[in-house]
């Protein structure tokens, strides 16, 4: 059963784990601290880049730096220790071999070659090993549910993001939309951009808008890669996300070379054709697979209200991040471009997750109603 001391100390573990974001893809952020019973902290850790040290190996590193033995301890981890031998050995022995006495973990690790068995293994070995209660289990699994996602859904966790006025406007109706949101939105914007593995906007964007699509306006040495729905193939050589650092992928319904498309000899830039074969357009869910097998984890999308709509009404959409400015545009470009509907049960509707004010702005997280996907207890 678990104690006040350890809710503490899983708290503290996954603030360390949140210090991981931008760094650990496609693994997950995973944080542990190790210390006495008696309330003695000895070491501290979070997961490093692919190929690193993980969390556990990080914090028994830290314990011996200070000369302090973890023979005796508690590890309380955000997500179960490893037990296959990957790009590094095994978290669980690890901790067996350090004499750890006692293991509480957040989450089971969906992973195929842990789902349990690290727990099975510390056990077997004489530890103690302990389940979190379903706040923290909740917690660790929000900052991990693109691994989750992916790991049990085999697709990304797809979150789109949208600035818009009060009366849901993107751009005014000859296409100037910067800056609708304020400085503080346009900069926690970015923060969102940094959890994801991938950046998702359309050839509509790229051609009215010219972004970047790059994190800027937070620290980070991590750049997620671009993707563009271009099924056409006109994405101008001299795009902006083309420039910027980081891998481009440009997914299209036409076999390239294009003689008005981005150079094939930039080694970060690379075509994917998947044509629907139905639509003749982009077939978004083999997307998602794509970029699925690659690692991608959450699927941040800043596109426009075609694209937006395009994922709604393939029922890809699992987040909505919305930026509410406190102004009216009137007549101009919405947010969503649906298919007609008949009804308003037709709507897609959604749940609020979060709401919180940012700057001057308003911003909102929404869900699709339905069954939830959260942690299994």
């Amino acid at each position: 059963m678990t104690t006040p001391l350890d809710q503490r100390r899983l708290l503290e573990a996954l603030t360390l784990a949140e210090s991981a974001i931008g760094i650990t893809e496609p693994n997950p952020r995973v944080g542990c601290v190790i210390g006495t019973e008696d309330g003695q902290l000895l070491g501290r850790g979070a997961t490093q880049q692919a190929g690193g040290s993980h969390a556990e190996v990080m914090a028994l590193r830290d314990a011996a730096a200070q000369g302090l033995k973890a023979r005796g301890a508690t590890a309380w981890v955000t997500l179960e220790p490893c037990a296959h031998h990957g790009r590094t050995p095994p978290c669980c022995d690890a901790l067996i071999a350090a004499g750890v006495a006692r293991v509480v973990v957040a989450l089971q690790d969906p992973y195929p070659q842990v789902a349990g068995a690290g727990m099975a293994r510390m056990r077997a070995a004489g530890l103690r090993v302990e389940m979190a209660d379903a706040s923290i289990a909740k917690a660790a699994w929000e900052l991990n549910i693109g691994f989750f996602s992916r790991m049990l859904r085999k697709r990304p966790w797809v979150r789109v993001k949208v600035a818009a006025s009060l009366d849901g406007r993107t751009a005014l109706d000859n296409g100037v939309s910067q800056w609708i949101t304020g400085e503080a939105a346009r900069t926690d914007g970015h923060a969102w951009r940094k959890r994801a593995s991938a950046v998702l906007t359309g050839i509509g964007t790229v051609l009215a808008d010219d972004p970047r699509l790059d994190v800027r306006l937070v620290p980070s040495n991590w750049q997620p890669m671009r993707v563009v729905v271009d099924s056409a193939l006109r994405t101008p050589p001299a795009a902006r996300l083309l420039q910027a650092p980081g891998q481009v992928l440009i997914a299209t319904a036409l076999p390239p070379p294009c003689s008005n498309a981005a150079p094939t000899d930039d080694k970060r830039v690379e075509f994917l054709n998947l044509r629907h074969q139905t639509s003749g357009k982009v077939d978004l869910p083999r997307l998602l697979d794509e970029l699925a097998s690659r690692g991608v984890n959450e699927l941040h999308v800043e596109g426009g209200p075609r694209l937006n709509g395009a994922l709604a009404e393939a029922h890809l959409v699992d987040e909505w991040l919305l930026y509410i400015a406190p102004k009216l545009l009137g007549s101009s470009r919405g947010m969503v471009a649906f298919s007609q509907l008949n009804s308003l049960e037709d709507a897609v509707s959604l749940r609020v997750v979060e709401t919180s004010l940012v700057g001057a702005d308003i911003r909102v997280r929404l869900r699709p109603l339905g069954p939830t996907f959260g942690p299994p207890r």
